[in-house]
């Protein structure tokens, strides 16, 4: 028995695949023994042994269990030695390690090996290097092509074998994906007629795509059969014409000597031709400058340029011509040029030299009137433009015969050797024509430059600064399209040109991120104007390719309102390290009071017109979705700003509630909060009429910019934020009257309710206390907490009392006259808190007190009759308080306690009923 071999994952977790057995592989044996005989087949041993290996072998039962994995297959070193022990198997000769891709979950595993060897016991050695597929038989060709295993013939039908195979696969698991439960059957009529109708749908577009295919197909082949008649016809007819030529000459008896004849007499004529031209070359040289020199006189009309243009380009094809001839002849040397000095002193080089300068001074005539060509046409200069224009013309077609001989030339060389009006031809490219575009780049390109400067000052003005652009363009529409030749399209071309510009300049603002958002804005709001203009010039917004900015609109007005949501974000965190540092550090200068006398910090302000400024950018834009992004982020700003405040005043306050923590900072700490709840009045504050608060200004201000479909959640949001402010105010008057017990009543609570309470006057101190704080800060608190404040320092003494009934020491004698030193305790807090107009409130909320000494006083039987009775008028009693209370009376039992707590379960509470009382604070 072979050895298991070792599957290896890329997960690194090896599993091995089942053992191969001899008498599982013996019927492949005996089909190979059978066919071995003839070479055909050979084949059906291979296909045979595969199938057979796919449907016995007990390595086929392996699975793969992850999928989508690589996996190895290695054989143990041993694997050589155990096979030949074994008789009757396959014997492995060697095994290499090769990658396979395992399939998906379920499929077989696939098996590599090479080298398998027949044992002689068959009465026959056959050697077949194959691969062993498991599982997979129909992939057996692919195998055996990649490892150079011999093909017998049969690879297409191994091959198509494979893909019909893979697509009943496929089928299959679609249709198991579809029909997974008994229920599903149901659907097979409806799923049956929509695969029908699609594949009706996919039919009929397959039908349309081949028509359409077909028609196109045969127009091509019918123009490439006319093309090769057409090239048939020609090739026909220049043997025919070279054969006339042959003919002809043989018709001729001294053709050859006529031709020698005729031949020298054109290169008489030539050479008389050259000389005229060479003498009279300085003369008409000096012609042309006498001309161009007048044209300097009168820039704007230049009457001579036609003459001067066509006497430099007779003037060119004399020295052309020259060039040619010397290049032509045995000796190419230029010497005779360069050294012959002629009749008037000067050599032919020389005159060369002057014709270009002469062209120089001509190409600047022309480039100067390119550059001005929109100044001409608007000062009616028509026949300066009609000029300019028929000399580009004429150097463009001799520049498009030029290219023509240079291609001629250079593709067909044997050809052009043969006709001399090739060879004689001008081959010299001068380029007016793309010259005459390039200025048209030029003079956009400054004009941009000199727009981007005016912009960059103040992008507002975008429309004034390409005035010019739209003005030009009209006077080309207007004017210049009749004075130039229509092959040229000039507007269109002029539009082209522009619209590249403006493209690159656009977008060149776009992706800098230097500038700020009004420059965003500008070219935001500026991409409609323009088409809207180039509309009424004639050029449609689909005829301006590409897109002014590559349809960037909403990713720039994105961009746009990121911006200022970064420095909405960005100021507002800047204020908010600052208020940190100064709060931590007890920095006092940025507090102050207002006109009012109340204490606020110096940042609220800023904050305000923070908001308004970027406010009014966005408000710029014209655009809802704008604003309405940069509001939400400014809410987002304000609530973050609240929970900061709220944060920090929650771990500072936390500082100095231990018995044993250092009151060094209280005073600045409470100074802070004062301000800090002020400035939350101030935000919502109108109770006079002449002012609106700083949050009532903002809602004016936001609520035109916003669309319908938002007011709704404005109000929400401002609604909200106004609660906020409240609640945020409420927190930190609380929490000033809270640090006046963590730090000045620290010694004077822990004395209530013990031995020492009777003969003190702990609460007279206390009162007298309260009203130095109140004499400091009474005209510091804005006046519309005043109240809150007064009622918070009431609760927050009644709170404290009642729970100094913890207090360690704390016990009620039925000697002790309790009752009485609460009563006292009570009239002196009454008489403190009658000077201001919440004084009956306190009195009202003090009646629990009443409830108190009750509990304290009551005969044992009556405390659950109390009980209920204090539980009806406060539902938040919590009952550990009142097992406190109990326990601090001197005859307290168990019993009594037990009594409570029957009573309590007893009784339920309507959740009508449910409120929030003084006594949901004591515990």
């Amino acid at each position: 028995m072979l050895q298991p071999p070792v599957v290896k994952s890329n997960s690194q977790t090896p599993f091995h695949a089942p053992p191969v057995y001899a008498e599982d592989i013996a019927p492949c044996i005996r089909t190979a023994k059978r066919c071995a005989s003839d070479g055909s087949g050979l084949r059906s041993v291979v296909l045979g042994f595969w199938w057979e290996i796919r449907l016995q072998s007990r390595l086929a039962s392996g699975t793969v269990t992850q999928k989508g994995q690589t996996y190895r297959v290695e054989y143990y070193p041993d694997h050589q030695a155990a096979a030949g022990t074994a008789r009757n198997v396959f014997a492995v000769a060697h095994v290499a390690y090769r990658d396979f891709e395992a399939v998906a979950a379920g499929t077989r595993v696939v098996v590599y090996l090479e080298g398998l060897i027949v044992e002689a016991v068959f009465d026959f050695d056959l050697v077949v290097e194959v691969d062993v597929l498991v599982g997979h038989g129909g992939w057996l060709c692919e195998c055996v092509q990649n490892h150079n295993a011999p093909d017998y013939g049969h690879s297409s039908t191994t091959q198509s074998r494979s893909r019909i195979m893979s697509d009943v696969e496929s089928a299959a698991a679609k249709l198991a994906e579809l029909l997974r439960h008994p229920e599903d059957l149901d659907k097979i009529p409806a799923l049956k007629a929509e695969f029908t109708r699609k594949k009706a749908a996919v039919d009929g577009q397959l039908r349309i795509g081949l028509r359409e295919q077909l028609e196109v197909t045969q127009a091509g082949m019918s123009s490439i059969t006319e093309g090769q008649r057409a090239v048939n016809l020609i090739k026909e007819e220049m043997m025919k014409i070279d054969k006339l030529c042959a003919e002809s000459h043989n018709m001729i008896q001294d053709f050859p000597h006529i031709n020698l004849v005729a031949q020298t007499h054109k290169n008489f004529e030539q050479v008389e031709k050259m000389k005229r031209d060479i003498d009279t070359f300085q003369q008409r040289i000096e012609n042309l400058e006498y001309l161009l020199g007048q044209d300097d006189e009168d820039p704007a009309n230049q009457p001579h340029l036609l003459e001067v243009h066509y006497g430099l380009t007779q003037l060119r094809e004399v020295r052309d011509d020259a060039i040619r001839q010397i290049k032509a002849s045995e000796d190419s040397s230029t010497e005779l040029i360069d050294n012959l000095t002629l009749e008037s002193g000067v050599t032919v080089q020389d005159l060369f030299t002057r014709l270009n300068d002469v062209i120089e001074w001509f190409d600047t005539h022309i480039g100067e009137a390119c550059v001005n060509l929109i100044e001409l046409v608007q000062s009616g200069n028509d026949g300066m433009v009609v000029r300019l224009a028929l000399i580009i013309e004429e150097e463009e077609k001799s520049d498009k015969k030029a290219k023509a001989l240079q291609d001629a030339q250079r593709e067909y060389k044997d050809l052009a050797s043969r006709f001399k009006s090739i060879a004689a031809g001008s081959t010299e490219l001068r380029g007016y024509k793309e010259k005459f575009i390039k200025s048209i780049e030029f003079v956009c390109k400054t004009n941009f430059e000199e727009s981007n400067d005016k912009f960059m000052d103040d992008p507002e003005k975008v429309d004034k600064y390409f005035k010019w652009y739209f003005n030009n363009l009209f006077v080309v529409n207007q004017a210049m399209v009749n004075l130039m030749p229509k092959k040229w399209k000039i507007f269109k071309t002029y539009g082209n040109i522009y619209h590249k510009h403006m493209h690159d300049w656009l977008l060149g603002i776009a992706d800098d991120e230097g500038l700020g958002p009004q420059y965003l804005l500008a070219i935001i709001n500026w991409v409609d104007k323009y088409y809207a203009k180039m509309q009424k010039l004639g050029f449609a917004e689909d005829d301006l390719l590409p897109h002014v900015v590559d349809n960037r609109v909403p990713e720039l007005v994105r961009n746009y309102r990121q911006i200022i949501i970064d420095r909405v974000e960005e100021w507002m965190n800047n204020i908010a390290n600052k208020e940190k540092k100064q709060f931590a550090e007890r920095d006092q200068s940025d507090i102050t009071q207002n006109i009012d006398g109340y204490l606020q910090t110096k940042t609220l302000a800023d904050t305000w017109t923070m908001l308004g400024q970027n406010l009014a950018i966005a408000q710029n834009s014209d655009r809802t979705d704008v604003a309405e992004g940069v509001i939400e982020s400014m809410f987002r700003a304000l609530s973050s700003r609240q929970r900061m405040w709220q944060s920090l005043v929650v771990a500072e306050k936390a500082k100095y509630t231990s018995p044993s923590s250092s009151t060094e900072g209280s005073s600045e700490f409470q100074e802070w909060l004062i301000a800090i709840a002020n400035d939350q009045i101030i935000c919502i504050d109108e109770s006079d009429e002449s002012q609106t608060s700083f949050l009532g200004n903002f809602e004016r201000d936001i609520t035109p910019l916003v669309s319908p479909a938002y007011a709704p959640t404005l109000t929400e949001q401002i609604n909200s934020l106004k609660d906020s402010y409240v609640d945020v105010a409420t927190e930190f008057i609380q929490a000033w009257c809270q640090m006046i017990f963590y730090v000045d009543f620290r010694d004077t609570l822990k004395n209530m309710f013990t031995a020492d309470w009777y003969n003190s006057r702990d609460m007279e101190q206390m009162v007298i206390t309260f009203a130095d704080y109140m004499s400091d800060y009474e005209n510091a608190v804005h006046r519309a907490i005043f109240e809150l404040l007064v009622m918070s320092l009431a609760d927050q003494l009644l709170i404290h009392y009642l729970s100094a009934v913890r207090n360690k020491g704390a016990k009620f004698r039925r000697a002790d006259p309790f009752t009485e030193k609460i009563k006292d305790d009570c009239f002196t807090t009454f008489e403190f808190f009658s000077r201001y107009e919440c004084g009956p409130e306190v009195k009202e909320k003090w009646r629990v007190i009443q409830m108190f000494v009750m509990l304290l006083s009551e005969d044992k039987a009556r405390i659950p009759i109390v009980y209920e009775q204090f539980k009806n008028g406060y539902p938040d009693l919590h009952i550990g308080w009142v097992e406190a209370v109990l326990r601090a009376r001197d005859d307290f039992e168990r019993s009594m306690l037990n009594a409570v707590k029957a009573k309590a379960a007893e009784m339920t509470v309507d959740p009508a009923q449910q409120y929030e009382t003084i006594m949901s604070q004591v515990k």
